[in-house]
């Protein structure tokens, strides 16, 4: 069985594999090249949170915009294009010719079919998960002021959660074909099931651990590298949280464009008058942890998914 699944999908192993080599390669090029000019353009204390080091990170944003597009749109595109071209045709694919009728006939049973099948294709999903996040951690010495933790983007493609949310889209792949029978219509349920779950698992993971509540008497912007915000406050000099900004207190007068200056004002003489300012948070010394919980959140969405389709298809062998 794994010798036939290698001959009937080594088409897309390949081609898989081919964007991968050359999706590192490009990674590995630009790193090492961003890593020099880092080195040659850096001021002192860069990367760091001085004011010429957002210059710095700017210079390289432009300098590197198509790999920031690719970080951009990668964590939503991956996991759905391996869900539609990996998991999606496995048995849609084969009601569609109607070749389930000849392969479910033979020696090896169906559940072995369906087993042997989703275990080697699935390992090899989660293979080129962790060779995304991989390829991904070649920027990682040049990004060090980006947010690994903090931005779900670059997160979901960073330690394992490549790899879980491939599996996940590959078993939603497969329960689609067995749904439907058809392949058009599993495609559409992962493109619609990736572009609702992650959004729904990034609400979800504030919830992941108790948020950290840092309490600061003289500006609103949190001093902690990487963290991910989940919600703020205003304290009055009574100790009671204020869920919007007080008014009356202090006058506040719109910015115009991107100066800030008003704002800034209102919240120094908000200071002045004994208010502080609470923001709740999770550090980044809980990227594992987050990461793991995930990971586990949608390995048993994959279990369940697989589980429909072997069910489905044993079923519905006919």
């Amino acid at each position: 069985m794994i010798w036939l699944t290698w001959r009937q999908h080594r088409a897309q192993i390949l081609v898989t594999g081919g964007l991968l080599a050359a999706l590192g390669l490009l990674l590995l090029g630009s790193a090492v090249e961003a890593r020099l000019y880092v080195a040659g353009h850096a001021p002192p204390g860069c990367p760091g949170r001085a004011a010429a080091c957002w210059d710095l990170a700017l210079a390289l944003s432009e300098r590197y915009d198509a790999v920031y597009t690719l970080f951009g749109w990668m964590p939503l595109m991956a996991p759905a294009l391996v869900g539609v071209f990996w998991g999606a045709p496995l048995l849609g694919r084969e009601y569609e010719r109607g070749t389930q009728k000849l392969a479910w006939t033979q020696a090896v049973s169906v559940r072995r079919w369906m087993l042997v099948k989703l275990g080697v294709l699935g390992g090899l999903v989660s293979a080129g998960g962790l060779l995304l996040s991989a390829m991904v951690a070649l920027w990682r010495p040049v990004l060090q002021r980006e947010d690994w933790f903090g931005n779900i983007g670059v997160f979901n493609m960073v330690g394992v959660a490549p790899a879980a949310w491939w599996l996940y889209a590959f078993a939603m792949g497969v329960a689609g074909g067995a749904l439907f029978r058809r392949t058009l219509p599993a495609m559409a349920l992962v493109v619609a099931g990736i572009a609702l779950t992650m959004p729904g698992l990034f609400r979800l993971s504030e919830h992941y651990a108790e948020p950290v509540r840092t309490v600061q008497s003289g500006s609103t912007v949190l001093n902690a590298d990487d963290a991910r915000v989940v919600g703020w406050a205003w304290i009055a000099p009574s100790g009671t949280e204020l869920p919007s900004p007080p008014t009356g207190v202090c006058a506040h007068r719109p910015d115009t464009g991107r100066s800030g200056r008003n704002q800034e004002a209102y919240e120094r003489c908000l200071f002045g008058k004994g208010y502080r300012y609470a923001i709740y948070h999770h550090p980044a010394t809980r990227f594992w942890r987050f990461q793991w919980t995930e990971a586990a959140i949608l390995a048993v969405g994959s279990v369940a998914f697989a589980g429909t389709a072997v069910r489905r298809t044993l079923r519905r062998r006919v």
